[in-house]
């Protein structure tokens, strides 16, 4: 009972917290939200009685000390991000300067915001739905440009308009039901031709949605694509070539490469370029341990490169690896193609050395990894979204199925009011607090 009552009164506090990345900028943000908010700045802000709306420009001062030069923007309830008073302070971006002003809002009556703190309260306050708080997340640890752009479409409220209409049309055929079971004199049943025409209707839309899941995981978490091949045939220069860095180490030494390299492309979608260890049969015990994370490396990736040198040709160790990889989708790559000749149709042939063929190879990738996804997701959704309109549309299945059956409509019924459920979890009108704590703890803090 009493932690019931301390969570009950934290809800209420008023917290701050960094709202920008800890490290030298020219900005940094304080964030301070709650109905304390405008008292603290009061205290250590040289500008008093600020209005809301208006920009001041002044300094935080604390224990007769003047902390930095800052510009300061008050927001009062409801006009605000969490729905609450809020004010943000923009002070310079030095991690020491940014740490003081913290502490003096901190010591004046302010408690350190949690994960997903400001989000929450502003779900908290209806000032956006659940879906909407979780499309802030995916737009903080968007990878790519065009996840970032669909993440913006769910937090304008794309899906969450998508789930209301097919909500409201499962609440019209309820409504109608209940009617023609609580009021039976006045209001005759729907016939079953129209509850199974609709259900069906409401089975397709639901399914639409849910057509985009593939392609929104693969945007959520990108694709693996794995260089491997022997030692030596040029896997970390190709690494290095795509990165356009210089982020793992070449020599001619073979076995050069001990470890596990990954790096991330924005390619539309994100690209895990993972660089492995030459793959062969004798290697000191440091390297085993390294191809043996090839090998893995080769099995989770969703793409593979196989390489092999060119001016030797393919041997029996390229064809062992080959064949590991053979049920994997891969590109076959012949590099140092400027030192021979030879040509084989099965092959791309490039040179990380005179740049020759690799636009080709780029095009090649490219075209491997939009077989994963379609040209446009209309829809960006996560599992736990996916998994609550596979719910809804199991309770509508289960509808439909007792509508061809021709069942009592009061059990109907039942199937419905579960299916609105299940859709009320992803915009957040009924949802547990482990489901909530779980969402906003994916969050950083000042969020």
């Amino acid at each position: 009972m009493y932690n019931y009552i301390m969570n009950i009164l934290q809800e209420f506090d008023t917290i701050a917290a960094v709202a920008t990345p800890f490290g030298t900028g020219g900005v940094g943000v304080i964030r301070i939200s709650g109905e304390k908010s405008f008292e603290i700045i009061g205290k250590i802000f040289s500008k008093q009685n600020l209005e809301a709306g208006k920009i001041y420009h002044g300094e935080i001062l604390f224990e007769n000390k003047v902390l930095d030069e800052v510009i300061v923007l008050p927001f009062k309830a409801p006009k605000s991000y969490t729905g609450e008073d809020v004010i943000e302070i923009h002070c310079h971006g030095g991690i020491n300067v940014i740490r003081n002003v913290l502490d003096a809002v901190l010591k004046n009556g302010a408690r350190l915001a949690e994960k997903g703190e400001f989000t929450k309260r502003a779900f908290l306050n209806k000032k956006m739905d659940l879906s909407q708080a979780e499309a802030v997340a995916d737009l903080i640890h968007s990878k790519t440009r065009n996840f970032a752009s669909k993440s913006t479409k769910n937090l304008s409220g794309t899906l969450g308009n998508e789930v209301k209409f097919i909500r409201k049309n499962i609440f019209d055929v309820l409504s109608k039901i209940v009617a023609g079971i609580d009021f039976p004199d006045e209001v005759a049943e729907p016939e079953y031709e129209y509850l199974t025409t609709e259900f069906k209707k409401i089975i397709n839309e639901i399914n639409r949605v849910l057509s985009f899941a593939n392609s929104s995981n693969l945007m959520r978490q990108g694709v693996k694509i794995a260089l491997v091949g022997k030692p030596n045939v040029g896997k970390s220069s190709l690494f290095n070539t795509l990165l356009n860095i210089e982020r793992a180490i070449v020599t001619d030494i073979a076995g050069t490469t001990r470890d596990v390299l990954t790096e991330t492309l924005d390619w539309d979608i994100a690209i895990t370029l993972i660089d492995t260890a030459g793959i062969r049969d004798k290697a000191g015990k440091i390297e085993e341990i390294g191809i043996e994370y090839s090998i893995q490396s080769a099995k989770n990736a969703d793409l593979v490169l196989f390489l092999y040198d060119a001016s030797t040709g393919m041997n029996e160790d390229d064809y062992a690896i080959l064949d590991m990889i053979k049920d994997k989708k891969h590109i076959i790559v012949a590099n140092k193609c400027d030192l021979t000749q030879k040509r084989n149709d099965n092959a791309i042939y490039i040179s990380t050395e005179t740049k020759e063929g690799l636009d080709n190879l780029k095009s090649k990738i490219k075209n491997k990894v939009y077989d994963f996804t379609p040209e446009d997701t209309e829809f960006v959704t996560n599992q736990r979204q996916q998994d609550c309109l596979m719910k809804c549309k199991e309770s509508m299945t289960q509808a439909l199925q007792a509508a061809n059956r021709k069942e009592l409509q009061d059990l109907i019924s039942i199937d419905l009011k579960s299916a609105l459920l299940f859709l009320d979890e992803i915009t957040g009108e009924v949802i547990t607090d482990e489901i909530l704590n779980n969402i906003f703890d994916n969050f950083c803090i000042g969020k």
